[in-house]
Parts: C-alpha cells; structure tokens; sequence
C-alpha cells in the first residue's frame, strides 16, 4: 500500500472511531487503528519524519481533521530525547510506537497545586517499554506521564489527539520530594 493509501486508510478508520462521544470508545478505536496500520506497513510516514532535531523531539503534523476532531502527529526521538511529566491539556491522546521503542513512564496526581505555583503532588504509576506496533491511551484525568526515549536508535511515535494540542502543562520538580511547579507551555511543529 502507498504512503497517501495509507494515511487515507487511516484517517477513514479515525473518522469511524471519533463518531462516539464516548471517550474509552474513542480511544479503543483508534488504537486498534494505528496498532493494526503501524504492524502492516512500516513505510507509511513521510521520510522527514526520519530527522531528528538536536534540541529536542521534533513534532511534524500528519493530518488535521477538518471537522476539528482530532489531529495525528508523528514525533521523532533521537536518543536520549523526552519529554518533562506532562499533561495533555484535559483531552485523550492515542500513542502508538511507529519506529524503535520508547519508555513511558504514567503518574497519578495526588493534590493539585494553585495555578502555576508549587504544590502539585504526584507519585510516579508505573513504566512501559513500549516497542513497535504497541499503542496506549491517555484519557483524562489519567494524563499525566513522561516519554523518553532512552535507546541508541531514532524513535518514532504516532500520536492522535482530540482536537489540535497546541499547549500543555509541565510539571517541573521543586526542591521537595514530589512536589512539583507548573508551567503552562505552547507547542510547535517541527520544519523538518
């Protein structure tokens, strides 16, 4: 199958799954997408998806629903790359593993702090290596992890989120074991 065949593919199989306002429903199905298309066909995303920035993961937007609904993003991990903990600004997010393999690590939220200042308590969830083909979803409130890619090769991770992610909240960690700042952060695609 071509490379368009397949985003086509994959995109009539989204725009099926995202017809439920059903969050878990919605989720379910796009995992099922992305880990059935991902296990078929290794060739589907576009090679400037191979580049790897040097200040951090690269994110390069595969496709915008027009309706709104969601939005399917590939981000490109060279080693050591990933992300601070993180949330996904209160809106669910599919995450597939396309190239390599990745380390999630998913925390709860004990106490949440006052806006931006100190004061967010979480205690670390669990890890997951997650290697190619294998997809996990963030439904809120279960949003908050860390991705890294702690291997030698290049990563490459399929995300579908609701809507567009155009900001999100990091949590950076204070002096207290814990206990953490938030940061409200804007988020780009990569040139490349």
């Amino acid at each position: 199958m071509s490379q368009s065949a397949c985003l086509e593919d994959l995109v009539t199989r989204l725009d099926a799954a995202v017809e439920t306002d059903d969050p878990g429903a919605v989720c379910a199905g796009v995992k099922a997408a992305l880990e059935e298309l991902v296990s078929c066909d290794a060739s589907w995303v576009p090679p400037s998806c191979d580049v790897v920035t040097e200040s951090c993961y690269a994110r390069r937007l595969l496709h915008r629903d027009p309706m709104g609904r969601y939005t399917v993003i590939a981000m490109t991990w060279g080693p050591g790359q990933g992300t601070p903990l993180h949330d996904h600004a209160g809106s669910w997010c599919v995450e597939c593993v396309y190239r390599g393999k990745i380390l999630v690590t998913s925390y709860d939220l004990d106490q949440a702090g006052s806006g931006d200042a100190g004061g967010w308590r979480f205690h670390q969830e669990g890890k997951v290596e997650a290697v190619v083909g294998e997809a996990g979803a963030l439904i809120p409130p279960f949003e908050y992890h860390t991705i890294r890619n702690v291997y030698d090769e290049t990563a490459i991770t399929i995300h579908v989120y609701k809507g567009e992610m155009l900001t999100c909240h990091v949590f950076h960690p204070t002096e207290t074991e814990g206990v953490f700042r938030r940061e409200t952060k804007q988020l780009a695609y990569a040139n490349a």
